[in-house]
């Protein structure tokens, strides 16, 4: 009776687990699709601040506080009058430290991403952070021993290849007025920021599993908390050294948005970016940090798609390519991950009716009838 409990309790996890991965998969997609449209529809309009943008990209954790609340409600709502306090935080200083570490180096990633976006079109921004995926992969074998299937190397070398294409028509993409240097500066910029980027996810990981507690979900939105605190206020200082403060309420009057307009986009910005983070760090929670290299990669062409619809960028036939590779690299991680998972239930199970068998060396000594 006890076993069935405990098998019950397991389904209803694995469960709880794949909502929160499509959840995490969701708020990605928003926030990689939607957050890079959103930030250089400020540097179009005449916005150039990129302290402020950089600062955007995690200055909405606020937002995180409420499903935190909304966790410790339920705990305390559930609680039974001999158990001990509720706790509002569950993260002990180790970890504590690690976020904030992984938080400062994500203000810089920041800063290096918003220069980038700054200087060149979402389609070029989209085609180098594809790059991002080798990063991540090469980092996530050195610090965490991820292995690699078959499929999933497919999968890496498809969005690279198709990265690599993107970049064959760059040139064309250039905007109006950019000089060399310019262009070349923020090029380099942006492939710093998926270099950096590209480690972050796998320490991410690396702190899950170093971490001397039991890693849940309410604790991981709460080390998301503290990494976009700490990266937050990485790219305040920078601010408060390049007089932002001052110079914001002057750059709002002078948009080409109008005055109300720029406020709205610089709030909305902080909060589809804190979408991004949020399915970044779920995603590594229910599954690894290569799978969210790898959804992140996948979702770039999409960010191209919708920069020629929005932004009226030129869509070459390299891009369509790319899309093609991008989908096809997608689908084969994900079937390499059920044809995996399958080979591992049906291992498990072999083992379990091995266990149950009689020994065949020690068969029982049945009665004669």
């Amino acid at each position: 009776m006890q076993m069935e409990t405990t098998d019950d309790e397991k389904r209803k996890a694995a469960a709880m687990k794949r909502f929160l991965l499509i959840l995490s998969c969701v708020l990605l997609t928003i926030g990689h699709c939607g957050g890079p449209l959103i930030m250089r529809l400020y540097f179009i309009h005449g916005g150039k601040r990129v302290w402020l943008s950089s600062m955007l990209l995690t200055g909405g954790f606020p937002i995180i506080l409420v499903p935190i609340a909304v966790a410790y409600y339920h705990r305390r709502k559930n609680q039974a009058p001999a158990d001990p306090p509720t706790k509002l935080f569950f993260m002990k200083l180790p970890l504590f430290v690690a976020s904030a570490v992984i938080g400062v180096l994500t203000g810089l990633d920041d800063y290096i991403y918003a220069y980038g976006m700054a200087r060149l079109p979402v389609s070029t921004i989209a085609l180098i952070i594809a790059s991002q995926l080798a990063f991540t992969a090469l980092f996530a074998f050195i610090l965490v021993k991820q292995k690699f299937t078959s499929y999933s190397i497919n999968a890496v070398v498809l969005l690279t290849v198709g990265a690599a294409i993107l970049g064959l028509n760059t040139s064309g993409d250039r905007p109006k007025g950019e000089s060399n240097v310019q262009y070349t500066v923020g090029f380099l910029m942006t492939v710093a920021a998926a270099a950096l980027y590209g480690l972050v996810l796998p320490l991410v990981e690396l702190m899950y599993k170093k971490a001397k507690q039991n890693i849940t979900y309410a604790l991981v939105l709460e080390i998301q908390l503290v990494m976009c605190l700490f990266a937050t206020i990485f790219c305040t200082v920078g601010m408060l050294v390049n007089n932002d403060f001052k110079i914001i309420p002057r750059e709002a009057k002078k948009s080409e948005l109008g005055e109300t307009t720029y406020y709205v986009v610089l709030v909305a910005s902080a909060i589809i970016w804190q979408g991004f983070y949020l399915g970044v760090i779920g995603i590594i929670f229910c599954a690894s940090s290569l799978l969210s290299g790898i959804v992140i990669a996948v979702l770039l062409p999409i960010t191209e798609i919708l920069a020629v619809i929005f932004y009226h960028e030129k869509f070459h036939a390299e891009k369509g390519v790319s899309l093609v590779l991008s989908l096809w690299g997608f689908v084969s991680y994900f079937y390499g991950e059920i044809k995996h998972s399958k080979e591992r239930k049906e291992i498990k199970e072999k083992e379990n009716n091995k266990d149950s068998t009689p020994d065949a060396e020690n068969p029982q000594i049945l009665p004669n009838p």
